[in-house]
């Protein structure tokens, strides 16, 4: 039995791709699941409000492909963020929450990826904070009551870029269901900003860790970089959070043009596969 999932990220590919072809694409380079994207965007943000039918015919696609979507990066928080000063920001970010946690239920997704930012485009300060806070513990009723994982994203903004921070408002909800679901290479950034050690970063999620995102940074650059050209140390990394129990895992990465982007899912596939499969070997304990 495969003692590990392997997921991909929905911008890998292309997004005119029908839901169809999307995890036909995944299935064929080798996933066991998609990661779907609702960012700050009106037609990802759309898709919360997806008709009876159309839930219906994404679950029929995900049972006839056997490619399921089992988890949710819910940034569209950034636009509409839970710590907002404007009240109708505030408002449409807590609708945003509810729509996507009944999402989650009807398709099957196990984890909402929590973007980690208090406000994005505002300024942030004690009551921004303090808000999001209350709002988290609300978002953290409506998760319980459905069954479905909430777990902060380790972000590139100082508010919560370490697991170490976020465990801090983990603590403070206090939920079952209100985890972190860290970017290993947000935080081997943010590591190497503040000159301390990623792995103890990581390590400071003991027990509360639901998923880890393997994405490739450079010191300064949080995004559109393939494996290899950057330094996250991924051997480490998977080698510390398989220690910690963490068998779920997605490759974050970007379609960026590239005519071979097949060929970009494979190789991706293959290589974040390739260190999973050198901790789970009988040989590797």
């Amino acid at each position: 039995m495969k003692t590990y999932t392997l997921g991909m990220y929905e911008k890998a590919v292309p997004n005119d791709l029908s839901w169809r072809e999307k995890l036909e694409a995944a299935k064929e380079a080798g996933y066991d699941f998609l990661e779907i994207s609702i960012d700050e965007t009106e037609e990802k943000l759309g898709r919360l409000k997806m008709s009876q039918k159309e839930r219906q015919n994404l679950c029929r696609d995900m049972y006839e492909t056997q490619m399921p979507i089992r988890s949710m990066c819910l940034s569209g928080h950034r636009k509409y963020p839970m710590g907002s000063c404007n009240p109708d920001t505030e408002r449409r970010s807590m609708e945003i929450m509810e729509d996507a946690i009944c999402l989650a239920d009807d398709l099957g997704i196990r984890i909402i990826m929590l973007a980690g930012y208090d406000v994005y485009y505002e300024e942030g300060s004690k009551e921004t904070a303090e808000r999001f806070l209350h709002n988290l513990e609300r978002a953290a009723e409506t998760a319980a009551r459905r069954g479905i994982m909430l777990a902060f994203e380790t972000m590139e903004t100082p508010f919560m870029n370490t697991v170490e921070k976020a465990m801090n408002y983990v603590r403070k909800i206090a939920s079952p269901y209100m985890q972190v679901y860290p970017d290993i290479g947000n935080i081997t950034n943010a590591a190497l900003a503040d000159g301390k050690d990623v792995l103890e970063d990581l390590k400071s999620g003991r027990g509360y860790v639901a998923a880890l995102h393997l994405k490739e940074t450079a010191p300064g650059k949080f995004r559109d970089m393939m494996y290899g050209e950057g330094h996250v140390d991924f051997e480490s990394a998977v080698r510390t959070a398989w220690e910690m129990g963490v068998r779920r895992y997605v490759t974050e990465f970007w379609y960026l043009g590239s005519e071979n982007w097949r060929e970009d899912l494979r190789k991706a596939r293959s290589a974040m596969g390739c260190v999973l499969d050198r901790q789970s070997s009988p040989s590797h304990k």
